[in-house]
């Protein structure tokens, strides 16, 4: 069972930056990566997501603002969140998927709370 513990969010004023990680308790090379996001009365939706040959995308919201990246030999993600809006503000979940023999397994971390404000 992979953990996932998120780290580097935080406040930040509109149009700042930040810098999520994902570190991982096992090596991640064979999972497909994501982040998610839950603000409040909202629910969780997909922001990026990363597959084990690096290919990414990104919803439409965040598309040229965010980043996912990914380093298979320090098993971490990463999230590269520039020109942030304040409703970019949520809880960013990392989450890990991986198919074997046709049943996928999906693993969650607790998240870190992102806040846009001035």
């Amino acid at each position: 069972q992979v953990q996932l513990v998120e780290s580097g969010g935080g406040l930040a004023q509109p149009g700042g930056s930040l810098r999520l990680s994902c570190a991982a308790s096992q090596t991640i090379s064979s999972y497909n990566m994501g982040w998610y996001r839950q603000a409040p009365g909202k629910e969780r939706e997909l922001v990026a997501r990363i597959t084990t040959s690096s290919s990414a995308d990104y919803d439409d919201s965040v598309k040229g603002r965010f980043t996912i990246s990914r380093d298979n030999a320090k098993n971490t993600v990463f999230l590269q969140m520039n020109s942030l809006k304040p409703e970019d503000t949520a809880v960013y979940c990392c989450n890990a998927e991986v198919t074997v023999f046709g049943r996928t397994r999906k693993y969650w971390g607790q998240g870190t709370q992102v806040t846009v404000s001035a």
